[in-house]
């Protein structure tokens, strides 16, 4: 699993982006692949699977 930061989360709309760790390019989050609810600034540890677009973050969880 990776980790990384919430930047941004649209809770009404079902989708945000996760700032990974590692400082790479950010990974698209839609609400089917989250565990926990999500809220920006959150620290998350997630998986990542090719979508369509790019990498889609699956398996969300937050972290402490």
């Amino acid at each position: 699993m990776q980790e990384g930061t919430v930047k941004f989360f649209n809770t009404e709309k079902g989708y945000g982006f996760i700032t990974p760790s590692d400082s790479s390019k950010d990974v698209f989050v839609h609400n089917s692949g989250l565990i926990h609810e999500i809220m920006e600034n959150d620290k998350v540890s997630y998986d990542t699977e090719q979508g369509q677009k790019g990498l889609n973050a699956v398996n969300v969880e937050r972290i402490d």
